[in-house]
């Protein structure tokens, strides 16, 4: 599998996440060396109740269960859409080797919308793909959207 493949199954949990009428957001995270799927996360922050419940952060903390460790290192993370603050600061402290989001965040996103968390002086700072597959991530999250405004 490459990047592409990875982002297609990112943005099938995405498509999870619209059919429980959370924001499609998918993330996977993947050993880098052998390619497994350690961790797949969607937004659930509706049914969860809960301000964590973000997809990178669900994909991680699956990864990290799995790994038995809470460092990531070694590890990539793909995501439909550009990370937040806190799933940026996540990211730093598990330390995965890379990102790689789909769509970007002017609204929100931490990675180079909004802010740029992996430029500043902390201790890790991933490498970044941005905009893999930008367009249907984007229309992914459009397509949400309208349809929410149509049921209103």
């Amino acid at each position: 599998m490459d990047d592409f493949d990875y982002m297609r199954e990112a943005m099938r949990l995405a498509e999870l996440a619209a059919m429980e009428g959370e924001i499609p957001v998918g993330a996977l995270v993947v050993e880098r060396d052998t390619g497994e799927i350690l961790g797949k996360g969607y937004n659930k922050r509706e049914s969860g109740h809960s301000p964590l419940a973000h997809a990178e952060l669900i994909a991680m903390e699956a990864a990290a269960q799995k790994r038995g460790s809470w460092r990531l290192s070694g590890c990539i993370l793909y995501v439909t859409m550009e990370p937040c603050p806190m799933c940026s600061g996540a990211i730093i402290n598990a330390r995965l080797d890379r990102v790689v989001f789909g769509a970007y965040d002017e609204k929100g996103g931490a990675v180079c919308s909004v802010e740029e968390m992996f430029s500043l002086p902390y201790n890790h700072r991933p490498r970044v793909t941005a905009g893999l597959l930008e367009e249907p991530c984007a229309e992914q999250l459009r397509r949400f959207f309208l349809q929410l405004r149509n049921k209103e």
